[in-house]
This record gives structure tokens, C-alpha cells and sequence, in this order.
């Protein structure tokens, strides 16, 4: 808010005297600056009351003469003396009355603010008898006035906390939110911010009120008449005009080359009456032809928007859905366990009846390393793709695949080495571990459509040297307090290490275990003290499995084909070691129900049946002379498990033998089995092959035993 002062006596009798004297004041550049009076009042009107300021009452004794000499005596010396100190006034009029005195005076109580009025003297001389008479030059003579303004006052300054985009320190500010955003991110879990609390008075609210101008509708209309349309719809045809003029051009010359004949005047006439028939009806037709021309091309137009629109692609993504589950209608409903209308007279033997498999061009070709469901979407599985041999090594895939639709996968993640193990997070279930054949864990999210991973080990130190051949997360509240206290995630490496994945600042890890090469029970028996050669003294970790219900405690499995029982409270020892297979132990796994029973499967082509309590096996199981690469337990009984190996897939249910599997079912020829999965809450498999497909199964005719029974 700013306050001009412009209130000096001299000044303001200079503008009474320019706007009665009809004087124009001009500036430096030229232009008119004269001051314009704020009032005009009308001629005929009576006023009830006039302004003190130069009033008619007040110069009704004196003439015209007297009034310009006045001024002039006031213009001459008036002036020098308001510059030089106190205002001071001379009227060298003598005819001027007492009335003009007081008029005068309290023009100047008027005009002058009241700090100044003492400070103001004004003298007035009028039994001076001094008269001058104004000549024509001083009337012609041009005569500067020069207006300036004081300093500015601020009553209330308020800097604002907006800047333009078109600034130039936008950019800078830009940086500093986007700081200041970061710095609020990596605030929780920090120890150098400490939240305190605190209690702010606010203000006393207020009520504004404004006042605008009334808003005028108005109604507008526009009339199409029928030469309009007539005349919009002609404008087509005068891209035709040359076209046409060029083809009436020909049978016009030919009637008149044919004029000249004489004998022939009638056939000419009959022949132009028949062209100008065809020429019209060939430009109507022309005219038609360019009409459904340009609206063909606005509907191109309109359909190419179409078919970019958004709105569009997701309409197409449920169209396909449903399409597909119109297709898999009968699989589907198999595989929800709905009930099938299908009379069944005699009981059949139990089987696997394969229902659809998950397969695409991109994992066409590809060895299926691992599977996990969504512990959140049960329609939701991921599967990895890579070899496991060190010369069959190429780039790897992680699918995630859903139920309806089985032809293509939700999400592909293309990694540069080839997939080993994958899971799904508990705590996070959009959160995909990864683990890959040289070592790198990596998280995606499966929640955005970003093809990258979230968090990757390749940059850490303590990042695995060897392939990783699983990946788990698990739930560590039992027992835990601190950092352990919470899901983590949990990795075996090549490398002999059993490995903590903490997601906080990035991907950082721990040791769990070291797995150590341990003697032969033969050489612990006999004592022998033959050193060996040994190229390192970690044995490569193949497999682990936490127990159902004490996550402190896990098997894990290694290469020189020995089990080991480890606690999370102890990474220097073994709390036991199991010692029956011969070859490389691919997979542990415990019974969900009975917790003291677990399984292992080896290279050696034997499946062993342990308790926990007891180092020698309960039961091994050898169907097969081929490597038994996966197992798993059953959801729904304690009874079933499931075992791959390369030429079969096994279904044993140990209520009913423990010598002969119950269900056999054998790969197309050329092909391998390499791992299986249980649905989680129907009675079907998944089986993964070399080929880059996940077969879907389901269990028929099983015989549903009680689980409480061990």
C-alpha cells in the first residue's frame, strides 16, 4: 500500500489557476499533463451549497480585471516565496472585500493538512493599494510546473511464498522441494530426526466480504436456412469443376466437327443430347464418389484415435479375459472343484487329468527353474525360467501368470542371466524375489509395469559368488526382537553361504551359516587321518526349509549330499546332521501337519522320509533310476506328496503304500520334468518341464484322507 503526499499550498493554486485560465502543462516528452477538475457541475442547476474554494459570493465586489491582477500578483511572487520558506500570499487588489479575506482563509484551512497549518502564515495585504495590470506576454508566456513524489511509505509488507515456473530461480526451488520430499521419505526409521510435540494457537478467523458486478446471461441462437445447406453442400462439387470441364470439352468438339455435315444434322443433335445425359450423370456420380471418399477418411481418422484411446486397450484386456474364460470354461470350473453333471457309474482309479498349461513365445525354449504363488492372489503364480547346467546358460525369465488368462502372462521380466529361484512376499505381496545363476537377488515389483528391478544385490559386497538355487521370505516375530523382528528375506548360494536379505537402505545382508565340509561318518567310526585335498572348505548349499511353526530353526541342504539342522542363535555349528544320500540334496521340505517329518530328494534317485529326532531315515523311497530334481507336501493331507524326476511325476500317498506311488504320468518325448507345485485351495498340480511349459493337472478320484491323522 503506498501513500503520496502532494499536499504543497503553491502547487495546488497553480492548478486553480491553469484550469480557470484554460493553461495547458506539458512534460519533458511532450505530452499534455494539465489537471482536469473532478467535479463539473451542471449550468442550470442551483446548488445548495458551493465549495469554499474560489466562490462566486466571495468576488462578487471585484471585476474581471481584478481577479486576473490577483492572480498575476499571486503568479509572480507567490511562487518565489513558497519556495524560499513558510507559504506566504499577497492579493495586491485593493477592491477585494473582507469576504474575499475569509474566503481565502479558509481555502487555506481547507487545503493545507492540519500538521501544517501552524507552520503556515499567511499574510494578507489588502489595504495595500498596489495594482498590476497583466500585460499579453505574461498571459502568452509558458510558464513550468514540475510535480514530484515523495518516498514511499509501506504500511504492510507480505513477501510471497509462490514463484512463477518462468522464473529463473524455478529450477532451483524445484530441486530444493524435491530435496526436501527425499529428506521426509528417509525420515521413519532414522535416528537423527525425533518427533516432539508441540501445539500452535491459531489465529482468530475473519469474514471477508466482497462485492462484484452482476453477472448478465444471454441467450444466443443461430438459424440454418436451406440455401445454407445447398451452398455448404455445393462447395464439394468445385473441386470437380476442372474434371468436368475437361470431359464435356470432348463430345462438345465432335458435335461441332460434325456440324459441318449437312446430311447428318439430326444424328449430330440426338448424339450431344445423349453426352450431356452421360456427363451429367457422370459428375453426379464423380460428386457421390468424393462424398463417401472423405467420409471414408474421417472415419479412418476416427478409429485410428480410437484404437490408440486408452480407454480403448483396457476394454480390449477385459474382452480378452472374458473370451478366454469362455474357452477354459470346463477347465476352470474342474479347477475350482465345481461340480461337474456328469453321471459316473462305476469308481475309477485316481489320475491326473491335465486341464490347460501356461506357455508363450517368450518361454518357449526355456528350462522352468522354479514356481511360487501370490500369498495374496491365489489365481497369481511366478515362474522362473533358466537352466541349470554351467554350459546351457542363457538369458533367464520371471513370468507372473494368472488364472484368467492362461495364453499370456501378466508380467515378463527379461534378466540377463538365467533364473534359479523365485518367491512372493508375505508382508509385501507385491514384492517378486529373484535369485539368478551368477549370484544376483534381485526385487521386483509386480504392482507397476516398471520392467526393472526395484532392489539389486549386483553392486553389494557381500553379494553371492555362486548360483543361487532358492530364495524364501519368512516371518520372524517369534522369539526375535530388534532387526530380525519382521519378515526378511533368506538365500543359499553355491558359495556355502545361507544369507539375510535386509530391504531398508537398500538391499544389505547378514550370514546365517557357513556350511562347512564335515568328515564321513566312516572316517569318524574308523579314525582315519588321511588329509584330503580340498578345493574349498564350504560345501555348496543346494536347498533349505524352515520349520512350520519355530522359525529359528531350518534344514539345510548341500552338495556333498548331507542335511544339516541350524538354529538362527548359532552360526558356527550344526545342531545336527543328517547323513543317508549319496548325491547332491535338491530339496527339503517339512510336513505341514506332522512338524517333526520332513523330506529330502537327492541325486542319488532315492526319496528319505526323516523325523527330526533321529538321525537314521524312517523310509526311502526309490521308484525311479533318474535324478529326483522337486517334492512337496500336500495342503490337504499329511498323507500325499508329490516328486519330479526327469522321466515322471510321482503322487505317493503313504495311508495307502509305501512301496509303489499312487499316481504316474510321464512327459511328450524329448522333454523333462524338472519341478512341481500344489495349488493352494484345490485338489490340482502344476508341473514346470524343460521345455518352457507349466502344465496344469488336476487330482481325480483321490480317496480325501483325515489330516489330524499322523
Amino acid at each position: 500500500m503506498k501513500v503520496h503526499n502532494f499536499s504543497k499550498l503553491f502547487l495546488l493554486d497553480k492548478i486553480i489557476y491553469c484550469c480557470y485560465l484554460n493553461i495547458q502543462v506539458f512534460d519533458e516528452q511532450g505530452k499534455d499533463v494539465t489537471p482536469r477538475p473532478l467535479y463539473r457541475p451542471e449550468p442550470n442547476a442551483s446548488l445548495h451549497k458551493q465549495s469554499k474554494i474560489l466562490s462566486t459570493q466571495d468576488f462578487s465586489g471585484a471585476t474581471g480585471s481584478d481577479f486576473l491582477s490577483s492572480l498575476s500578483t499571486h503568479q509572480t511572487s507567490g511562487i518565489n516565496a513558497s519556495l524560499v520558506g513558510p507559504f506566504s500570499r499577497t492579493y495586491g487588489s485593493s477592491s477585494i472585500s473582507k469576504s474575499t479575506i475569509s474566503t481565502t482563509e479558509s481555502m487555506a484551512d481547507e487545503i493545507v493538512e492540519p500538521g501544517s497549518r501552524r507552520d503556515t502564515a499567511i499574510s494578507l495585504s489588502g489595504k495595500e493599494n498596489i495594482r498590476e495590470q497583466l500585460t499579453k506576454e505574461d498571459i502568452d508566456r509558458r510558464v513550468d510546473i514540475y510535480l514530484t513524489e515523495t518516498e514511499t511509505i509501506w504500511l504492510l509488507d507480505m513477501p510471497t511464498v509462490m514463484v512463477s515456473v518462468e522464473s529463473e530461480d524455478a529450477e532451483k526451488l524445484q530441486e530444493r522441494n524435491k530435496i526436501y520430499i527425499e529428506l521426509c521419505k528417509n525420515k521413519a526409521g532414522n535416528d537423527c530426526f525425533v518427533e516432539r510435540m508441540m501445539q500452535t494457537l491459531n489465529g482468530a478467523p475473519k469474514n471477508k466480504e466482497m462485492q462484484c458486478d452482476k453477472i448478465l446471461m444471454e441467450d444466443k441462437g443461430m438459424m440454418a436456412t436451406s440455401w445454407d445447406l445447398y451452398d455448404s453442400f455445393n462447395a464439394l462439387e468445385t473441386t470437380l469443376t476442372s474434371s468436368i470441364t475437361e470431359r464435356s470439352s470432348r463430345p462438345t468438339s465432335v458435335s461441332s466437327s460434325k456440324s459441318n455435315v449437312t446430311k447428318d444434322r439430326e444424328r449430330t443433335t440426338s448424339t450431344t443430347s445423349t453426352d450431356r445425359e452421360s456427363i451429367a450423370s457422370s459428375s453426379i456420380i464423380d460428386l457421390e464418389s468424393v462424398i463417401l471418399a472423405r467420409i471414408h477418411e474421417e472415419e479412418e481418422d476416427h478409429s485410428e484415435a480410437i484404437l490408440k484411446s486408452e480407454k480403448f486397450q483396457q476394454d480390449l484386456f477385459f474382452m480378452e479375459r472374458v473370451l478366454m474364460e469362455n474357452v477354459f470354461q470346463p477347465k476352470l470350473a474342474a479347477y475350482r472343484q465345481l461340480p461337474v453333471l456328469i453321471a459316473q457309474e462305476e469308481i475309477l482309479p485316481p489320475s491326473l487329468e491335465r486341464l490347460w498349461s501356461y506357455t508363450c513365445e517368450w518361454s518357449d525354449g526355456h528350462n522352468v527353474s522354479s514356481m511360487a504363488w501370490n500369498k495374496l492372489n491365489p489365481d497369481l503364480l511366478a515362474v522362473g525360467y533358466g537352466q541349470f547346467g554351467f554350459k546351457e546358460q542363457k538369458k533367464g525369465l520371471a513370468c507372473c501368470w494368472s488364472l484368467k488368462n492362461p495364453m499370456w502372462p501378466e508380467r515378463i521380466y527379461q534378466c540377463d542371466h538365467g533364473v534359479t529361484a523365485l518367491d512372493f512376499s508375505l508382508a509385501n505381496p507385491n514384492l517378486l524375489a529373484v535369485g539368478m545363476y551368477n549370484g544376483t537377488v534381485a526385487v521386483y515389483n509386480v504392482q507397476t509395469h516398471n520392467t526393472t528391478a526395484v532392489l539389486d544385490s549386483s553392486e553389494s559386497f557381500d553379494k553371492h559368488i555362486g548360483p543361487v538355487w532358492q530364495v524364501k521370505w519368512i516371518e520372524q516375530d517369534r522369539g526375535t526382537t530388534g532387526d530380525d523382528k519382521g519378515e526378511i528375506l533368506i538365500s543359499v548360494s553355491a558359495d556355502g553361504r545361507i544369507t539375510k536379505w535386509l530391504i531398508r537402505k537398500g538391499l544389505g545382508c547378514t550370514d546365517l551359516m557357513k556350511l562347512k565340509r564335515t568328515a564321513s561318518e566312516r572316517k569318524k567310526l574308523t579314525g582315519e587321518k588321511k588329509s584330503e585335498a580340498l578345493i574349498s572348505r564350504q560345501a555348496p548349499g543346494m536347498c533349505f526349509d524352515f520349520h512350520p511353526r519355530d522359525t529359528n530353526i531350518y534344514l539345510a541342504g548341500t552338495e556333498e549330499g548331507h542335511i544339516h539342522k541350524c538354529s538362527c542363535s548359532y552360526n558356527e555349528q550344526f545342531l545336527e546332521t543328517y547323513r543317508a544320500h549319496k548325491g547332491p540334496v535338491y530339496k527339503i521340505a517339512w510336513n505341514p501337519f506332522s512338524t517333526d517329518m520332513f523330506l529330502s530328494c537327492s541325486a542319488d534317485w532315492s526319496i528319505i522320509l526323516w523325523r527330526q529326532d533321529s538321525v537314521r531315515p524312517i523310509l526311502t523311497f526309490s521308484s525311479t533310476t533318474n535324478v529326483v530334481h522337486d517334492i512337496m507336501w500336500s495342503p490337504k493331507s499329511a498323507f500325499v506328496f508329490a516328486a519330479v524326476n526327469e522321466g515322471q511325476v510321482e503322487i505317493w500317498d503313504l495311508s495307502v503304500s509305501t512301496l509303489d506311488p499312487l499316481i504316474v504320468t510321464f512327459p511328450n518325448p524329448g522333454v523333462k520334468f524338472t519341478t512341481v507345485l500344489f495349488a493352494r485351495n484345490t485338489d490340482c498340480i502344476l508341473i514346470g518341464d524343460s521345455n518352457g511349459t507349466v502344465s496344469v493337472y488336476e487330482l481325480r478320484n483321490m480317496i480325501a484322507s483325515d489330516s489330524n491323522k499322523v
